[in-house]
C-alpha cells in the first residue's frame, strides 16, 4: 500500500507542476513571430505595411485579465503597427454574464492600441455564444472596425472580413463581392482557419483577379494549447478537415496565418503551445525574406 501511495503521490505532484505551469505558460507575454508576405496586387508605389495580428483574448478568466492585456498593448504599441488586425474570440466562456464582465475591461484595453490605419476586426465563436452585440458595443468604444461578411479599405489593403462560420454567420461570397469593389490589394481575415479550405471552391475563387493571392488570417486554434511531445495536441479545438493548426503555411493558391492568440480557453493553461502575435509585412511581390 505505502508504493501505491508514493506512485499516486508523485502523479498528483507530477499534475499539480503540470497545472502550475500550464497557467504561467498561458499568462506569459506573447511570443512576436514575423512574416513577410507579398501582395501581387499591391498599388503601385505603395509602401509596405506593418500589421500586427492577434486573436482569441478571452478575456476574463485567470488566463487574461485586465492588467495582462495591458501589458501585451504595451507589448503591440512597441512594435509601431500601421494596423491592428483581430481574428475575433474576445471574450472567454460561454453565457452572455460572461461578455457582462468583461465588456468594460476590453474596452478600455484595446482603445490604447495605436496604428495610424486603425484597428479591424472580426467575431468569432465565444463572441456570439456570450453577447455579440455587447461585444460589438464595446469594440466601437475602443475605435476597432468589426467586419462581418464585409469589407475596409486602410491604406494600400482592402480587409475583408468573414463572420463566425462555428455558428454560420459566414458569407465568403459576400465578402469577396465586397473586396472587389475596393481597390487595393485583398487580405482576408476569418476567426476560423476551416475558411481557406472552402475558399478554394472554384465558385469562389472565380470572384477574385487571377493575379490577385489570396492571403487568410485566422486564430481560434490555439495550436492546440496543449500539447505532448510526441503525441501532439491535446485539446482539440478545430475539425479534422483542416489543414491550417498553426503558424504560416503555402497552401496554392492560398497564403494562411493561424495565430495561437494570446488567451485560453476550455481549461486557462498552455503546454507546449504558447501565445504569440504576428507581424506581417506586406509587400510588392519579389519584396526579399517574403514568403512565396
Amino acid at each position: 500500500m505505502r508504493t501505491v501511495a508514493k506512485i499516486l503521490a508523485r502523479f498528483a505532484a507530477i499534475g499539480v507542476f503540470v497545472a502550475v505551469y500550464g497557467v504561467l505558460e498561458a499568462r506569459r507575454d506573447p511570443i512576436v513571430r514575423r512574416i513577410a508576405l507579398p501582395l501581387a496586387d499591391l498599388p503601385a508605389g505603395a509602401r509596405p505595411v506593418r500589421a500586427v495580428l492577434i486573436s482569441d483574448v478571452h478575456l476574463g478568466n485567470i488566463a487574461m485579465g485586465p492588467r495582462r492585456l495591458a501589458r501585451i498593448v504595451d507589448q503591440i504599441n512597441a512594435v509601431r503597427p500601421d494596423i491592428v488586425l483581430i481574428a475575433g474570440d474576445f471574450i472567454a466562456g460561454h453565457e452572455p454574464s460572461d461578455a457582462t464582465r468583461s465588456v468594460a475591461d476590453l474596452a478600455a484595453g484595446l482603445v490604447r492600441l495605436r496604428a495610424p490605419l486603425g484597428m479591424v476586426a472580426v467575431l468569432g465563436n465565444h463572441d456570439y455564444g456570450t453577447d455579440m452585440h455587447a461585444v460589438r458595443k464595446a469594440l466601437r468604444r475602443a475605435d476597432v472596425t468589426v467586419l462581418m461578411n464585409d469589407a475596409v479599405s486602410r491604406g494600400p489593403l482592402s480587409i475583408g472580413g468573414i463572420d463566425d462560420s462555428i455558428h454560420g454567420h459566414q458569407d465568403v461570397g459576400a465578402t469577396i463581392r465586397a473586396m472587389t469593389r475596393l481597390r487595393g490589394a485583398r487580405v482576408m481575415m476569418a476567426h476560423d482557419p476551416e475558411i481557406a479550405g472552402v475558399m478554394r471552391r472554384p465558385f469562389l475563387a472565380r470572384m477574385l483577379p487571377d493575379d490577385a493571392p489570396r492571403v487568410i488570417l485566422s486564430g481560434h486554434t490555439h495550436c492546440g494549447q496543449v500539447a505532448i511531445p510526441g503525441l501532439g495536441p491535446v485539446l482539440s479545438l478545430i475539425g479534422p478537415r483542416t489543414p491550417f493548426l498553426c503558424g504560416a503555411s503555402r497552401e496554392s493558391p492560398d497564403r494562411v496565418v493561424v495565430t495561437a492568440g494570446l488567451g485560453a480557453s476550455i481549461l486557462p493553461v498552455r503546454v507546449a503551445k504558447p501565445p504569440d502575435l504576428w507581424v506581417i509585412t506586406f509587400g510588392p511581390a519579389g519584396m526579399r525574406g517574403a514568403m512565396q
